[in-house]
């Protein structure tokens, strides 16, 4: 299902709102949830590729013919390539290229978000809580509007917790944003019964090279930036240039891989920007911060202008590789 993206309305502690941006400034012209891209390519593909639940890869072996993959609970196999597409965490990266800490920077912020019953009665868009360093706004679900997301966001140096922990990751947030008043002790209330939250600092990826022999890296886990809503785009723009220079090499992957990168870099670059700017912006650290940001986004000149960079910074042209496959 297509969905116009949603507008944002940032209020302040007053109830007072600050700053309106319309619904393009949030996406694209729309959005497509990505549970329901994920279930879309599951059923368009699971008859043609073998998809294997709740197991992951414990180490990488080159071999002369392929890579030879040990997995936490099944039998060890054998594959001609391995694509990491595992995300700013990804584990085959760190197996076949190095630690996480020399590729994935801090960038000062957390984010977070969960489902919650739609008790606000809200339209489609969001409205938030926005003070220094900190935002909490919530948002109608498009698909159900008995339902509502919550979306926190709060500056912070580098925390050290467990990722698999969400009681300790829900004690974060609620310690973050315990002070603030607004819906925030409600929501943190619907946070204390959330079934499924994500979790995460605000993060950017660079790995010097995007493919070590028969293994390469594309998404976040190769290029990403946390949030900023380009993650998932930049995966699927990558996925299909890789499986296009694949087919168009015969198979060659050393040709295919240089190819990918070299068409992919320069875009997934400028995609990673919007990571790097979307804390500050949707929570600037200081009281200056946020009046200068409300004082020059309520101007439409301005608001325009980003509107016409994020086009130029998120567009690509992708090659046609209809001819390689049909041979």
């Amino acid at each position: 299902m297509l969905r116009t993206c949603p507008a944002i309305t940032f209020l302040g502690p007053d109830g007072r709102r600050l700053l309106h941006l319309p619904a393009e400034f949030a996406g694209g012209e729309v959005e497509v949830p990505r549970g329901e891209l994920a279930r879309l390519l599951y059923r368009h593909s699971a008859a043609r590729a073998e998809y294997v639940f709740g197991d992951s890869i414990t180490a990488l072996e080159e071999t002369p013919s392929g890579v030879r993959v040990a997995f936490r609970h099944g039998a060890p196999r054998e594959f001609d390539l391995v694509i990491g597409a595992d995300g700013l965490h990804s584990n085959v990266r760190r197996l076949a290229f190095g630690p996480e800490e020399r590729f994935v920077r801090h960038l000062g912020y957390y984010a977070a978000t969960w489902q919650l019953p739609n008790y606000l009665g809200l339209a489609p868009g969001s409205v938030g809580l926005n003070v220094p360093g900190r935002l909490a706004s919530v948002g109608a679900d498009h698909g159900d509007p008995t339902r509502a997301g919550a979306f926190f966001l709060f500056a912070s140096p580098e925390l050290s917790y467990d990722r698999h922990d969400m009681a300790q990751q829900k004690e974060l947030i609620r310690s973050s944003f315990a002070d603030l008043g607004w819906e925030v002790p409600r929501l943190l209330e619907s946070l204390r019964e959330a079934p499924e939250l994500y979790f995460d600092s605000i993060s950017r990826a660079d790995v010097p090279a995007w493919s070590t022999g028969r293994v390469a890296l594309l998404g976040d886990a190769a290029c990403g930036a946390t949030i900023g809503g380009m993650g998932t785009g930049t995966a699927v723009v990558a996925a299909y240039v890789l499986a296009g220079e694949l087919a168009r090499a015969r198979g060659d992957h050393r040709t295919a891989f240089t190819r990918y990168e070299r068409l992919l870099r320069g875009y997934a670059q400028g995609c990673q920007k919007g990571g790097d700017r979307t804390g500050p912006f949707l929570a600037p650290r200081t009281t200056t911060g946020l009046r200068v940001r409300n004082a020059l986004m309520n101007r439409r000149r301005v608001l325009d202008k980003m509107l016409e960079m994020g086009k130029q910074v998120s567009s690509v042209e992708l090659p046609d590789y209809e001819p390689a496959l049909a041979v």
